[in-house]
């Protein structure tokens, strides 16, 4: 197990809870405050366990919540990261891939398959990628769009929730 270096996550408020682990799940602090909802003691120390509790949160909520919380992620190499809209996790994570270093073809390849997965499925594609680069981005991305929408749905979930662990790494 692996306990968090920067803070003790059992012994904040509610508020310092919350704001500590807000935007771990994209724009849904939701998912921090049902976490902290559920009681604290010295296990959710535990980077592991405090992931294990708000992934569970995650997959355990009613659709329109997961869906919006799906809606919340950036497409990946999308107009927000040119514009420098991205939240700081956000655009570490498409830095560290080398997504910012596409050749215009592969900032239009990007573009073309983001138009038509959000077209096919209504959200935009997910992808925890910390660890790949952008050509593995763009071949996952080549073949998830032929993935049904509830095989793609509960992809993005399973994304979030390592995009989640990453970034719980860092703390």
């Amino acid at each position: 197990m692996t306990t968090f270096q920067t803070l003790k996550p059992s012994t904040l408020s509610r508020d310092a809870f919350v704001k500590a682990f807000a935007d771990i799940y994209e724009h849904s602090p939701w998912v921090a405050e049902k976490a902290y909802d559920l009681g604290l003691d010295a296990s959710i120390d535990q980077i592991e366990t405090l992931h294990q509790r708000m992934s569970d949160i995650l997959l355990s909520a009613d659709h329109a919540s997961q869906l919006a919380l799906i809606n919340a992620h950036p497409d990946l190499a999308g107009r927000a990261a040119v514009q420098g809209q991205l939240t700081e996790a956000s655009t570490n994570e498409q830095a560290g891939a080398g997504i910012h270093q596409c050749t215009a073809e592969e900032f239009s390849r990007f573009t073309e398959l983001n138009d038509a997965y959000k077209a096919k499925f209504k959200f935009p594609f997910i992808m925890a990628v910390k660890g790949s680069n952008r050509h593995q981005i763009l071949a996952a991305f080549e073949t998830r769009i032929h993935h049904s929408a509830d095989t793609e749905f509960n992809c993005a979930l399973a994304e979030i929730n390592k995009i989640a662990l990453f970034r719980l790494l860092t703390l």
